[in-house]
């Protein structure tokens, strides 16, 4: 038997139904839950919070990505100033 992580409410799961990375929804609380194993079967609350970081650090990454490209142009135009 598993029990919900946030309310503790029993979920009807069975083991030989569920796979690894399955979303899973909790009829009591709505929280839901990733698979993480199946034998036995454990599962880890998806926070809202987890997921806007996720998205955060993608936004993060582009415009880290950007400024280095940035400083790359910047760079060559110094080094065409300084041949000429």
């Amino acid at each position: 038997m598993i029990r919900c992580p946030d309310c503790a409410a029993e979920l009807d799961v069975d083991e030989d139904e569920v796979e690894e990375g399955e979303i899973l929804s909790c009829p009591e609380c709505e929280a839901e839950m990733e698979v993480t194993q199946t034998h036995p079967v454990h599962v880890n609350v998806i926070s809202e919070d987890d997921e806007e970081e996720e998205d955060d650090e993608g936004e993060d990454d582009l415009a880290e990505k950007k400024e280095d490209e940035d400083d790359d142009d910047d760079e060559e135009d110094e080094e065409e100033d300084d041949e000429e």
